[in-house]
């Protein structure tokens, strides 16, 4: 049985993250060559290897907030497969959990940076090769933030917005070539990332922000990064083909409320 993803060329930002890691080993496990791009170079290798010596696997260092960067890794994995069928804009930060009126200009212009103007450049150059090709995918990690308000994540709620505009506009902009643009908005993930935001909140008992945080969500949980990759894998494949310009909830029913 031919696997959902063969033949197909996937480029994922933010790869050596938990969420990242997880779509990579999804798209992988369904045939697709990964190209991983991520500014940590430690953290990269070592995903890297976990694939073994596997030739459809490539790791690539990159900061996707600076235009040559993101230039440059676009440019290697059409060097090498010529294509690219995929691409997961991950790449992001969650930056500092405070009120409005307690953040920094140097906060918004960190978050700004990474979670807009990163995913404006990786679309801006990678656009133009699936509109050569006539195809392809493009799948912007939002959050549930980016459909509504979080008390405390005013910056990473404007810049998780800002990406749902960009998905829409893009969506329609390169309809005519047949490729697609959506974004996927989870709810908050079981991560390392979680894990510092509670302590953050409240170091002398973290276990009772995840229990606050996890009641507001109607299944009752956080939700696992695998889950978001097979969500990944539905619009990165052929069986999502008359989708674009979406916004996809994976959120255990917060959006319901």
């Amino acid at each position: 049985m031919k696997r959902k993803l063969e033949g197909k060329v996937a480029v994922i930002t933010g790869a050596a993250g938990v969420l990242g890691t997880a779509i990579a080993e999804q798209l992988a496990s369904e045939g697709a060559k990964v190209a991983l791009v991520d500014f940590n170079q430690q953290a990269l290798d070592k995903l890297v290897s976990s694939f073994g010596d596997s030739e459809n696997i490539m790791g690539l260092v990159a900061d996707v907030s600076k235009e040559q960067a993101v230039q440059h890794y676009v440019k290697q994995v059409v060097e090498r497969w010529g294509k690219i069928d995929v691409f997961v804009n991950n790449a992001g930060i969650i930056g500092k959990t405070a009120l409005l009126t307690e953040q920094t200009t140097a906060d918004f212009d960190a978050m700004m940076n990474l979670n807009v103007r990163g995913v404006f450049l990786g679309l801006k150059y990678v656009l133009p090769v699936m509109i050569a090709q006539q195809s392809g995918s493009a799948i912007n990690t939002s959050s549930v933030s980016g459909l509504m308000g979080s008390s405390g994540n005013s910056l990473y709620s404007a810049a998780k917005h800002a990406v749902v505009g960009l998905t829409k506009t893009a969506a329609l902009e390169v309809a005519k070539d047949s490729v697609r643009v959506n974004s996927i908005h989870p709810a908050p993930l079981a991560s390392s990332m979680m894990e510092t935001i509670e302590q953050s909140i409240n170091k002398n008992d973290p276990a009772r922000v995840r229990q606050t945080i996890s009641s507001r969500i109607p299944l009752g949980r956080y939700g696992q990064a695998e889950e978001v990759a097979k969500l990944v894998e539905f619009l990165a494949s052929d069986d999502s083909s008359f989708i674009t310009g979406s916004q996809y909830r994976i959120d255990g029913g917060m959006g319901a409320r």
